[in-house]
């Protein structure tokens, strides 16, 4: 089959690559009909190289069609048509009865401290073959993939994988009060549905900060106040003048360590890329290699008492926060891996209404066939040719 391959920083490949077989009772064999290119896939592709090899199959947001399926899979059969979740849980375990599938125990990477195991990212998380690809093996598919009816298009659907419960939890961990204020900075795809989300549950002023004039164009024409941080050097201040002078009762973080802006952070991170993998790895798991300007502005820009909810990735174990400021303004702090399965009850009608009230369908910038997979990456990564959210279709390759 086809797939979509590491093969270096900012060098991915569609390369022949064996097609996958089912390995245990749990598993089932899915051809994928589309799949996204997520922000976290930069992460591959520009600094957390010292964690893949070279050949490893990319990609975490697919959807597709039931081919085969292991002997302890009976709630699947060929034909069906699902979404497969990027985080592998069983639904049995301790974690995954307290809607934390992002921790499942069943699939925890323990040898590297880490929680649950997910699609195509890296040794940390299993280093399990991603959705970037023609076929997947979906382990744990007893309880992970999620069916879909037939007949809209895949685009209706595809986001359930990642990006609409990432924005879900995001909102939901903000604990936004009705009628409230919240701040999302990067309107990439998880900060506009974050924005969209916010809005449908009752927030009252929905504030969107980038820097891509067409991120910003594409928050706005959903009704929400945009800033752009070229245009506004001390953002704090922004927000508090449009709050009242207290700022913002929550601020939802959807950027992360891709966060532009913050050039020491920039070098850094170029520094670790070229040394030898096993240095670089530790380095970036141990030391502060994140670009925090971002988070550091949520601080600024929360009111005393308010809650920042992280949903971008930060890699650094020993990033220097400011612990006082946020002791002294009593902010909560709520973070984590989207836990996909918990938040699918809640989204579905939403996804399913007629009337596609997060507008979902339209929502990709790009679909491309999985062989243009390159040119994606690249024009994702520069920002180039409005890319904002770019569909992969296999069966178009």
């Amino acid at each position: 089959m086809k797939a979509v391959t590491w093969h270096g920083k900012r060098d991915v490949r569609v390369d022949t690559v064996p097609d996958p077989k089912l390995v245990e009772p749990t598993d089932a064999i899915v051809r994928i009909t589309s799949t996204g290119i997520c922000g976290s896939d930069l992460h591959l592709y520009e600094v957390l190289g010292a964690f893949i090899d070279e050949g490893d199959i990319l990609g975490h947001e697919p959807m597709g069609v039931v081919e085969e399926v292991g002997s302890g899979v009976k709630n699947l059969k060929p034909g069906d048509r699902v979404v497969i979740p990027f985080n592998i849980s069983c639904g049995h375990c301790f974690m995954c009865d307290r809607g934390l599938q992002s921790q499942c125990e069943t699939t925890q990477v323990t040898d590297r401290g880490k929680g649950a195991a997910l699609l195509g990212y890296t040794k940390l998380y299993g280093q399990v073959p991603g959705g970037q690809a023609e076929y997947l093996r979906v382990p744990q598919a007893h309880y992970g993939p999620i069916k879909v009816p037939d007949g809209p298009p895949d685009e209706r659907f595809v986001y359930l994988s990642d990006v609409v419960p990432t924005a879900w939890q995001a909102v939901d961990y903000a604990n936004i009060p009705e009628g409230g204020t919240v701040v999302v900075f990067g309107l990439g795809p998880i900060g506009q549905f974050c924005c969209r989300i916010a809005k449908h549950r009752g927030a009252g002023k929905v504030i969107g900060i980038d820097l891509v004039p067409e991120r910003l164009a594409r928050a706005a024409a959903a009704g929400v106040v945009t800033y752009d941080t070229r245009e506004h050097k001390y953002l704090g201040d922004v927000i508090r003048e449009a709050t009242g002078g207290r700022g913002a009762d929550s601020v939802i973080d959807a950027v992360g360590m891709e966060a532009h802006g913050a050039p020491v952070g920039r070098l850094a991170q170029n520094l670790v890329a070229l040394l030898p993998d096993p240095i670089g790895a530790k380095i970036t798991e141990k030391a502060a290699i994140d670009r925090l300007s971002v988070l550091y502005a949520a601080i600024d820009c929360v009111r005393r008492g308010g809650t920042i909810s992280l949903s971008g990735v930060y890699g650094g174990m020993v990033d220097p926060l400011p612990m006082m400021e946020l002791f002294d303004k009593q902010i909560t702090l709520r973070m984590g891996q989207a836990n996909v399965r918990r938040w699918i009850d809640d989204i579905m009608p939403l996804i399913t209404d007629s009337a596609d009230p997060l507008g979902v369908e339209g929502f990709a910038t790009h679909k491309l066939p999985l062989a243009e997979a390159p040119h994606a990456y690249e024009i994702f990564q520069k920002k180039q040719d409005g890319a904002v959210k770019i569909l992969l279709e296999p069966s178009a390759a």
